[in-house]
This record gives C-alpha cells, sequence and structure tokens, in this order.
C-alpha cells in the first residue's frame, strides 16, 4: 500500500507523460483520487478490470461541447485507489504503470472515444511502446 500523496504523485505524472497535442486540448478537467467509487454512476459503471471499477470520466466530452458550453463545472476524471491497489499489487512501480494506463484510458473518454474505440487506441499505444524498445 503506497501513501496517498504518492498515488496522487502518480496521477500529476501520468498527466504530464500524455502527448502535448492530446494535453493542450484538456481543459476544465479535475483529476481526482478517491480510495473507493461512492457515485452512483461510479458504482454502475460497467467499465471494469477483473470486476473492479479503476478509473471514471465524468462530464460532457470534448465532441459534446457547443458554442455554449461555459460555466459548467469542470469534468472529473477520478482513478480508485483501492481498485489499482488491488489489480497491480504491493510493488509501487506496478502501481505507478498502472495509473498511467488508467489516465490514458480515462482521457480518451474525454476526448469523445467510446470503449471500443478507447481498446483500440490503448492497443496502438501498447504496440508502438513495444516497438520503441
Amino acid at each position: 500500500m503506497i501513501s496517498q500523496e504518492t498515488f496522487e504523485s502518480f496521477i500529476s505524472e501520468a498527466v504530464s507523460l500524455v502527448p502535448a497535442l492530446v494535453r493542450e486540448r484538456i481543459e476544465n478537467v479535475a483529476f481526482v483520487a478517491e480510495d473507493e467509487p461512492v457515485t452512483p454512476s461510479a458504482r454502475n459503471k460497467q467499465a471494469r478490470s477483473r470486476g473492479l471499477l479503476l478509473g471514471l470520466y465524468e462530464g460532457v466530452p470534448l465532441p459534446g461541447r457547443g458554442p455554449y458550453y461555459s460555466g459548467v463545472l469542470p469534468d472529473k476524471i477520478t482513478i480508485f485507489k483501492n481498485a489499482i491497489e488491488r489489480v497491480a499489487g504491493p510493488d509501487p512501480e506496478k502501481i505507478r504503470l498502472q495509473v498511467h494506463e488508467v489516465i490514458f484510458h480515462e482521457i480518451a473518454h474525454y476526448l469523445g472515444m467510446n470503449e471500443s474505440a478507447v481498446r483500440q487506441w490503448e492497443h496502438r499505444r501498447k504496440k508502438n511502446q513495444l516497438s520503441k524498445r
């Protein structure tokens, strides 16, 4: 189990590693760490890993923001610490890498991708990472 401070630093690091062209498009989004899902939308979310909800995007995806999108509360990307620790195990490096995966996944939803498109994007990203090694 890692500290909340370390977990939050993994989130900040993951956001900073998002390609600049994508990161520049992220506006009005709060990145939050919670131990467990507490909202009804989080408890009912279908996208899970090993039955656990690792992250959740809540808000208006970028393509859905029209000319009148202003004065609204920030969208929210929540990363669930306990679920990630259960999936990744006690190794801080595995937790760090899992946080990175979840951040990329939820940002893809923010960009307007459905679950299928997100999975394809993740597959291409992992393939590119492997080819760079």
